[in-house]
Formats: C-alpha cells, sequence, structure tokens
C-alpha cells in the first residue's frame, strides 16, 4: 500500500469531502461512472460527485476488504490526521507564504514543513488551512493566500461575531425577563449578567434608543430580541425596566442625538473662558439706556431689549439684541458643538441651553445695569407702523431693567388708568411701555391688513411635582399678560422683519424664514376659537429658511431674517455674525451660496432639535391625563369632522385629540362644545383615545 495521493480514486481508496463546512474521510465503494458510492466513518453509505472530493485522496487499499476491515482503516486514519493538525500553526504557514504568492495546493504547503510529504500530511495540511479562513480561502484546487490588510479586516470581523455570539447567549435569557418586567409578568429585576457583558447590554440598549433602526447592532439585537414584539420603542422599555434609564427617560433628547442640560459644554471651559477675556478687553464706551426686557421670571438668557417714544412722524423705537457674534470663532470645536444644538430647548423639566450658560445666561445676555456687547437697531415708524428708517449700530450696551410679563402687563393697566398712573415706575416710564403697546395694536393691524394670519392660544404651565415613579403631573392655567405678550411679539416680528428690508437694501445675504403661500383673504384676521385657529393654521403651509428674502404670509410681512435670539437659536447667530462683519468692514462674512450650502445640516438639525420640542410638552400632557381618574371629563370643542374619525381641542389642556366618528352623536358641527373622556392613553407611543363624547 502506498501512502502517496492518488488522482483517480476508485474502490477501496481513502477520500475526503466537505460536508457542513467541514471535511470528512469516506471509503470509495464503487465507481459509478464518476459518481461515487462512499462508506463514510459513522458507517453510512452516501453517493457523491467525484468533483466534489476534495485534492488529496489516498491511500489505494484492497477493494475486497470487510465493512468493519473498512471502518477500522478510516477510524486510524481520520485520528493521525487529526492529530498532525494538532501540530500544524497555519498562521505560521501564512507568514511563510504571505507576499511570495497568492495561491498554491496543499501538497505545496505541507513541503514547507515536511521535505517528502505523503498523503497523510497533505490532509493535515488542506485540514489546517480550511479551519483557518481568516488567511486562507479554498479555491480547489488550490489554497489562495489572503493580503496582510484582508487578514486583519478577517480578524477583527471573527472578535466581533464571537462577542456578539458570546453576547446573544449571555443576554437573551436576561432581555427577557426584563421585557416580562415591563409587562408586569414578573415583579423583581432578573439577576445581572457578568458586570463586563452587563455594560455591552446596557451600551447596547442606549444606541437602539437613539438610534432605533441602526443597521451596526442589528445583528446582535435580532437574536436577543427573539420574540419581542417589532417595537421602535423597545430598547426603552427594556431599559426602564432594568433601570439603566428613569420611568420618564427624555428619549427624545436621544433620538434628537442632543445632550441635555450644560455638562456638554466641560470641554470647552477654557476657550469658554478664553473668550471672556477677549470680549472684555474689547469693552468700549458704554451706552446707558432706557432699554428693558420682558421675560418670565426664570428667564436667565436674554436676548432683547427696547424703548419707545413718540415723534412727530409717529414712533422711534429702540432695540437692543445680544451680540454672541463679536469674536465668535465660526468652524471651531465650540462652533460646531453649538451648531449641532441648533436651538436651545425649554421644557417642564428644564432648559437646555444652546449656548454653554457661562455665555448664554451671562457672558452675552442683556443684564440689568451689566454692560454688554449688543447690535443696536434704531427704527423710525409712522403713525399705522409703518418702517421709515433701519439704522443698526453696534456699541456696549447697559440695559436699564429685566421686567416680567406679569409686571409689564401691571403697567400696561395702570397706564390705561388714570388714576394707575403713580404705580408706573420711573423705569417702565423712561422705556415708554405704553408707547410701545399702543405701537404693537397699531403693528399687528398693519400686518393683518397685509394679510397675516394672528393666532392667540396660550398654554397651560406643566409643572412635574415629586420624582421618579411617583412624579406627578400637574397642568396649571394661568391668567395671560396679553398686553405684554403683544409687546415682545411684535417688537420681534418688527426686528427681524426691519433687518431684512435692510440687508435686502444693502445687498447682504441672509438667512430668511419664509411662507410664500397665498392666505385666503377671510383668514386674515385675529383667532381665538379653537376651531377657527385648527382652520387657519390647516390652510397655512409650513415656513423654511432660505438664502434669499421671500414673504411670510402668516406673518404678513414681506421678509423675515430671524436675528432676535442669538443666543437660543443658531441661524439667528449666523445672521448676526452677517450684520456684525458688514457693519465692522463693509463685507458680509458669507455669501450666497455659502448660506445655502450649509441649509440641508442646519435645516435637518433644527427639524430634529424642533421635535424635543415639541413632543416632549405633550409627552407630559398625556402622563397628567393618564393620572387622572377614569371618570374624569374634559371640555372639548370640534375643529374638524371626517368620514372615520373626529377630532377636537381641549382648550384648557391646549391639545388635540382624536375620535372614532361612532363615538359621536349624529349632530356634529366645527366649533361644537363637548365633555369628553379619554382612556387607552400611552404617553411614550403618543397614543391618546376618545372613549366617549357628550354634548355640553
Amino acid at each position: 500500500m502506498s501512502m502517496r495521493t492518488v488522482e483517480f480514486p476508485g474502490p477501496g481508496c481513502v477520500v475526503e469531502y466537505m460536508q457542513g463546512n467541514k471535511p470528512h474521510i469516506a471509503w470509495v465503494l464503487e465507481d459509478q461512472g464518476g459518481k461515487l458510492r462512499l462508506l463514510t466513518l459513522n458507517k453510512r453509505e452516501t453517493k457523491l460527485p467525484a468533483n466534489r472530493l476534495l485534492p488529496w485522496s489516498g491511500p489505494r487499499h484492497d477493494a475486497g476488504l470487510s465493512r468493519q476491515e473498512v471502518i477500522s482503516h478510516l477510524e486510524r486514519y481520520n485520528t493521525a490526521r487529526e492529530e498532525q493538525v494538532a501540530d500544524i500553526d497555519p498562521k505560521e504557514i501564512w507568514s511563510l507564504a504571505q507576499g511570495e504568492l497568492g495561491s498554491a495546493t496543499a501538497q505545496w504547503f505541507a513541503e514547507l514543513l515536511w521535505e517528502d510529504p505523503d498523503v497523510e500530511h497533505i490532509s493535515a495540511m488542506g485540514r489546517a488551512l480550511l479551519e483557518c479562513k481568516t488567511h486562507f480561502k479554498f479555491r480547489p484546487p488550490e489554497f489562495e493566500v489572503y493580503p496582510e490588510d484582508k487578514v486583519d479586516k478577517r480578524l477583527t470581523e471573527q472578535a466581533i461575531a464571537k462577542e456578539r455570539e458570546e453576547l446573544t447567549v449571555a443576554g437573551q435569557a436576561f432581555f427577557r425577563d426584563l421585557w416580562a418586567l415591563h409587562l408586569k409578568r414578573r415583579n423583581t429585576l432578573p439577576e445581572l449578567p457578568e458586570p463586563e457583558v452587563a455594560d455591552k447590554l446596557e451600551a447596547l440598549l442606549r444606541r437602539r434608543i437613539a438610534v432605533p433602526d441602526d443597521a451596526e447592532t442589528a445583528k446582535v439585537w435580532r437574536p436577543l430580541c427573539a420574540g419581542m414584539p417589532e417595537d421602535p420603542l423597545l430598547a426603552l422599555h427594556l431599559a426602564k425596566a432594568w433601570g439603566v434609564v428613569g420611568p420618564h427617560h427624555n428619549h427624545f433628547f436621544d433620538l434628537a442625538g442632543y445632550e441635555e442640560g450644560d455638562a456638554w459644554s466641560q470641554p470647552f471651559s477654557q476657550d469658554t473662558e478664553a473668550l471672556r477675556e477677549q470680549v472684555t478687553a474689547r469693552q468700549g464706551d458704554v451706552e446707558q439706556g432706557p432699554w428693558v426686557s420682558v421675560d418670565s421670571a426664570s428667564t436667565r438668557d436674554v436676548d432683547d431689549a427696547f424703548c419707545f417714544a413718540r415723534t412727530e412722524q409717529g414712533y422711534q423705537v429702540s432695540l437692543a439684541l445680544a451680540c454672541p457674534a463679536l469674536l465668535w470663532e465660526f468652524g471651531s470645536e465650540l462652533d460646531r458643538s453649538v451648531a449641532q444644538r441648533a436651538s436651545s430647548v425649554y421644557l417642564p423639566e428644564g432648559v437646555s441651553h444652546m449656548l454653554p450658560e457661562s455665555l448664554g445666561t451671562d457672558l452675552f445676555s442683556l443684564l440689568e445695569k451689566q454692560p454688554r456687547p449688543a447690535l443696536l437697531l434704531d427704527l423710525e415708524l409712522d403713525e399705522r407702523g409703518a418702517l421709515l428708517t433701519c439704522s443698526p449700530r453696534l456699541a456696549w450696551a447697559e440695559i436699564a431693567a429685566n421686567l416680567t410679563y406679569e409686571t409689564v402687563e401691571t403697567c400696561l393697566e395702570c397706564s390705561a388708568n388714570e388714576s394707575g398712573q403713580e404705580a408706573v415706575s420711573q423705569v417702565e416710564r423712561d422705556a415708554g411701555l405704553d408707547v410701545g403697546h399702543e405701537l404693537a395694536l397699531r403693528l399687528r393691524d398693519l400686518r393683518i391688513e397685509q394679510g397675516a394670519v394672528v393666532v392667540e392660544r396660550y398654554d397651560p404651565e406643566i409643572m412635574l411635582v415629586g420624582e421618579g415613579k411617583d412624579l406627578k403631573v400637574e397642568l396649571e392655567v394661568k391668567e395671560p399678560p396679553p398686553g405684554a405678550q403683544l409687546l415682545v411679539s411684535e417688537m420681534m416680528i418688527l426686528a427681524n422683519s426691519a433687518i431684512a428690508e435692510w440687508a435686502k437694501e444693502n445687498a447682504i445675504s441672509l438667512l430668511h424664514r419664509t411662507q410664500d403661500v397665498r392666505v385666503p383673504k377671510e383668514l386674515s384676521a385675529i383667532w381665538r376659537e379653537p376651531h377657527h385657529i385648527h382652520r387657519a393654521v390647516k390652510a397655512l403651509g409650513p415656513s423654511i429658511l432660505e438664502p434669499r428674502p421671500a414673504p411670510h404670509a402668516s406673518l404678513g410681512v414681506p421678509a423675515y431674517s430671524p436675528v432676535s435670539s442669538p443666543l437660543r437659536r443658531y441661524p439667528d447667530l449666523i445672521n448676526m455674525a452677517q450684520v456684525t462683519s458688514f457693519l465692522r468692514t463693509g463685507q458680509a462674512r458669507l455669501d450666497t451660496e455659502e448660506l445655502t450650502s450649509m441649509l440641508p445640516g442646519l435645516s435637518s438639525r433644527l427639524e430634529a432639535v424642533g421635535r424635543v420640542q415639541r413632543f416632549r410638552p405633550r409627552y407630559w400632557k398625556l402622563v397628567h391625563f393618564k393620572q387622572q381618574k377614569a371618570d374624569t371629563y374634559y371640555h372639548a370643542v370640534v375643529v374638524e369632522e371626517g368620514a372615520a374619525f373626529v377630532s377636537v381641542s381641549l382648550p384648557k389642556e391646549q391639545i388635540f385629540v382624536r375620535g372614532k366618528r361612532d363615538t359621536f352623536g349624529e349632530k356634529l358641527y366645527a366649533g361644537q362644545q363637548l365633555q369628553v373622556r379619554l382612556g387607552r392613553i400611552d404617553p411614550l407611543g403618543n397614543e391618546i383615545h376618545i372613549l366617549e363624547a357628550l354634548e355640553e
């Protein structure tokens, strides 16, 4: 018997073939014209085409041996070959061959170890190379030698696959128990996996909360969650059940990739301190004026203030706007982080500022009696409120006072009543707030003449009482300060539309908020009733950011460039920098093409962050409803009737809810007042249904 390889294996020959991604040894019983009948090591017969054999057949024996003798030979050969495989280091073989050739036979590789290899050596080498899939690829009859970069890549993939498999084995049962805990099918937290595994599972949950359809983690996520529903909030439910996030975790921040609070700014503490020193060193003569700001009592980021006077032509308005664009380094790491935040977010649980708080609520905030860099807008208007001139200038300004809405409302009420004149403070008199309110009324009337759609609605204050699972949500409806709010809103519209007109006259590129649609004439009015508001808003398209001026239909202005809130919104900061640069050098920082190139990314970030501002307060309102008794009824107004559903507004709570058409009576019309009972409330899923509707 020769131990050499056999080129044409026939009866009595030992052969090997691949099955289940592994080599198997067999004995040829019969050759049926290229199709072989084999006896395998497990004593079974099988048929196999000759071209399926591995290219190292042999040795050949007497074809007349008994089955027991055949099996004995196969067991001996298989054991011997496996023992030799254990002595072969395929990675060492790869290091000898890599870079020398692209591919070779198992015999060639065997000759690297043995001077005259026989079939046993060749088989052992072939088996060893077949197992080393990171370094070799079998392309019969040769083995391809992977280059180093491909080996590194496959080793990394192999490590990831191994880690994924280990994580699945360790975490699958744990996740099932967490899901049972979420469904209240168990009462206690399951035993935690090993710390290293637990850390990886927690990181996976946090990643899936932020990116529910994350392709990178999908391969490990799917087997871990086998048998659970395909819910985009599944990771959040599991994380809450585990306790790695709180019961009211704000996943909207995660979805937006927005870091809550001010901790994000800590790595930039040296940058902000250096900016403070640079800005302070640039301080010049301070202009002290009668400007006052009007905000809520808790506001710390004060970005606008104003004062008013009557003139022979009509009105004079002086607006002081915070100017963080002074020495701002666009393109820096700090700027990129601020641009990523895009906007401040104001929520019941707290404020997350766009700028580091050391800048937005201190260095650049228009705090009373504190000199601050400012963009001053000196405006002249006629008796109707039409803009005559707009003169922007840079200065260091010191405003007289930070007033609240309530304080200003009281001032306006006293100013309108002769007997209450003495209650008006000297600061309020100097600021001319009564003149400002008179102008605000005329500005609003003028905008309505120009097609504006004015909506007056007031959100309740959402108050969070307690913590964790014991937290209660209360909605408090306060008497609104309509005069003060009108004064502030009209001054902001005036500032942003005036700067847009000035920029157009001076060929300065700015970002514009536009809504270039045709508003039906009958909608140009002040709307207060829910069904009227719904009809008016539905008729208007969304506003968009554009680099060229265009009308903003619902505001009733020919152009609108946001510049009044540079501490809170990134487009305003960009526009502030454009104006500042022009006033200093006669040239804007960016041209229209450069602004255009910024828009896709900026608009995307504003939309993502805007969803947090829209959906989180609604979440808290739904939590509030869920915490009320099941038999609680709420005042509602029908705003829209459809074939299958009816939409109603809850004016007190300022929320829209839908109910099935058959829940309501036969007589139904927009403006109809009802009492509704709510149910099937899921704050996380943003679901709330009307279970019963009774006509008031």
